[in-house]
C-alpha cells in the first residue's frame, strides 16, 4: 500500500513508526505545518512528524495553507498514493486532496466518534468527566469529522490521568488501530458505518481563558479541569494579586476528608495545611488536594514547597 501521511504533533509519531515499519506499507511523503517558533528564544523548531521524516528521507510538504498550495497538489498527484492517513494534521483538506488516492482518505480521531468532534476530544473528554474514550478511525470527508466509521477502540479513563497522559495512551493505541483498518481495507473485509449525526457532540479549541477557577464549583469540576488543561493552557488562579498555574490535583480520601470536616466550614478557595499536605476549599463544602503549582515567572514545584516560601497567612485565600 502506498501511503501519503498528513500530521504534525507529537499525537501522531506513533502511527507513521507503525506504517514506516510495516512491510506492506510504504509511507511515499508526508505533509506537515510549517516549523513553529517556540521557547524563550522564540527559535524555529520543526514539528515531530517532519523529524521522523528526515530520520527516514521521507519527502516533507509543509504549506502555511494547504488549501492555496497548488504545488503541493500537483507533488501529491505525481506519486499517486493509493491512500492517505491523517492523524493531527490541523488543516482542512479540499476536495481535490480527498479525491487524490484511489483508496480514499483515512482519519484517525481520538474520541468514540460520533461523540467530540472537534479539534481537542482528549481534553473536553476529561473536562467533562467521562469515564471512558477511545479512539475511531473513519473516511475523511468535506465535514468536520463526520465520515464513515471503520474500527472502534474504547479505553478508561481514570481519575487522576490528565490529558497528556491520555493523548500518549490514545496515540499508541490509535497506532495499532490504524495498521489494522489498512490491512482489513486491503483485505477487502472493512464495513464503513455512517455516524448518527443526533448523537454528535463537539470538543472546540481551548483558549487561556478558559483556565480560570472558580473555587465555588465542587472539588472533582475543579479536578477535572486541571488534568483536561494539561499541557496547555493550564488552569490558572490569583493569590495575593498574582497568578498561579495549577499542574496537579488530587482528590481527597475519606481519611482527609475527615479531618478537614474538622476544620469547620470555609469559604471556597481557602488554604488549609495539615501534615504538610496543601488543601483547598471548594464549592458544596468539598475539599482538593494541590500537589504542583507554578507562580508567575517561576519554575514548577511541589505544593508545599510553595507554602513554605510564602508564610501562608491563617485563612489566606485564592480568588476565583
Amino acid at each position: 500500500m502506498q501511503v501519503v501521511f498528513f500530521g504534525t504533533p507529537d499525537f501522531a509519531v506513533p502511527t507513521l513508526k507503525a506504517l514506516i515499519a510495516h512491510k506492506d506499507i510504504t509511507v511515499l511523503a508526508a505533509v506537515s505545518q510549517p516549523d513553529r517558533p517556540s521557547g524563550r528564544g522564540q527559535k524555529l523548531h520543526a514539528p515531530p512528524v517532519k523529524i521522523l521524516c528526515q530520520q527516514h528521507n521521507i519527502p516533507v510538504f509543509q504549506p502555511e495553507k494547504l488549501s492555496k498550495a497548488q504545488e503541493v497538489f500537483d507533488s501529491l498527484r505525481k506519486v499517486q498514493p493509493d491512500l492517505i492517513v491523517i492523524v493531527a494534521f490541523g488543516q482542512i483538506l479540499k476536495k481535490e486532496i480527498l479525491a487524490l488516492p484511489k483508496h480514499g482518505v483515512i482519519n484517525l480521531h481520538a474520541s468514540l466518534l460520533p461523540a467530540y468532534r472537534g479539534a481537542a476530544p482528549i481534553n473536553w473528554a476529561i473536562i467533562n468527566g467521562d469515564t471512558a474514550t477511545g479512539i475511531t478511525t473513519m473516511f475523511t470527508e468535506a465535514g468536520l469529522d463526520t465520515g464513515p466509521m471503520l474500527l472502534k477502540e474504547e479505553i478508561p479513563i481514570d481519575n487522576e490521568v490528565n490529558s497528556e497522559q491520555l493523548g500518549n495512551r490514545l496515540a499508541d493505541l490509535g497506532a495499532r488501530l490504524t495498521v489494522k483498518t489498512i490491512e482489513q481495507l486491503k483485505a477487502g473485509t472493512l464495513k464503513p458505518q455512517a455516524q448518527d449525526d443526533d448523537k454528535a457532540t463537539y470538543a472546540p479549541l481551548l483558549n487561556k481563558a478558559m483556565g480560570k477557577i472558580n473555587w465555588s464549583h465542587p472539588a472533582k469540576t475543579i479536578h477535572n479541569l486541571v488534568r483536561g488543561l494539561i499541557p496547555w493552557p493550564l488552569a490558572f488562579t490569583s493569590f495575593r494579586d498574582n497568578t498561579i498555574k495549577i499542574w496537579r490535583t488530587t482528590l481527597i480520601n475519606d481519611d482527609h476528608l475527615k479531618q478537614l470536616q474538622q476544620v469547620g466550614s470555609k469559604p471556597p478557595g481557602t488554604i488549609v495545611i495539615l501534615a504538610n499536605q496543601v488543601f483547598v476549599c471548594c464549592g458544596e463544602n468539598s475539599w482538593l488536594e494541590l500537589n504542583d503549582i507554578q507562580p508567575a515567572n517561576k519554575p514548577k514545584l511541589a505544593a508545599h514547597d510553595w507554602i513554605n516560601g510564602i508564610h501562608l497567612q491563617a485563612n489566606e485565600s485564592f480568588v476565583s
